[in-house]
C-alpha cells in the first residue's frame, strides 16, 4: 500500500494519499478541493540516496580514506 505525496498547485498545500491498490485514483486537495495537483517525490524515497552516490558526510571521527573499521564506511 504505497503512500504518495502531492502538492496542490493552487493553494500550495502538501499532503499524502494512501493508495489501497495499484491504480492511482483521482486525488483532490483536502484544503481547497482543487484537482490541480502534482505528485512529488517523498523524502522517504530519497533517504539514503546520498549513500548510494557516495556523497554523504565523512561518517565518524576515525574515518580516513575510503574505508573505516569503526563505522563501516
Amino acid at each position: 500500500m504505497p503512500i504518495y505525496e502531492y502538492r496542490c498547485l493552487d493553494c500550495q498545500n502538501k499532503f499524502e494519499v494512501l493508495h489501497l491498490n495499484q491504480e492511482e485514483k483521482e486525488v483532490v486537495c483536502p484544503s481547497c478541493k482543487s484537482k490541480n495537483i502534482k505528485r512529488i517525490m517523498s523524502t522517504f524515497a530519497c533517504s539514503g540516496f546520498e549513500d548510494l552516490l557516495g556523497t554523504s558526510g565523512s561518517g565518524c571521527s576515525s574515518c580516513s580514506g575510503s574505508s573505516c573499521s569503526t563505522c563501516g564506511r
